[in-house]
């Protein structure tokens, strides 16, 4: 291998990678990612307890929906800016 193609290769390959590290530093989410699993599983065990809590399971329900939302819409903005 020329030392030309070698050089050509070794800057290709650093731009590679910084895309990587720069598409991964954006794109990742792993704490909006956990949180939405935990309020997604919450939101299950509240649907499957018993409904005898004075309107505050449905209540709770509700305010988990609204929270996965703007969870959701967080993780979107962050994808967008």
């Amino acid at each position: 291998m020329t030392k030309q193609i070698w050089v050509r290769s070794l800057a290709l390959g650093a731009i590679v990678a910084t895309s990587l590290e720069i598409g991964i530093a954006i794109g990742a989410q792993p704490h909006m990612d956990a949180s939405l699993a935990l309020l997604r599983n919450a939101r299950t065990e509240l649907a499957a307890a018993t409904p005898n809590k004075g309107g505050h399971r449905e209540k709770a329900l509700g305010l988990i929906d609204q929270a996965i939302d703007q969870v959701r819409e967080g993780i979107t903005f962050a994808a967008t800016h």
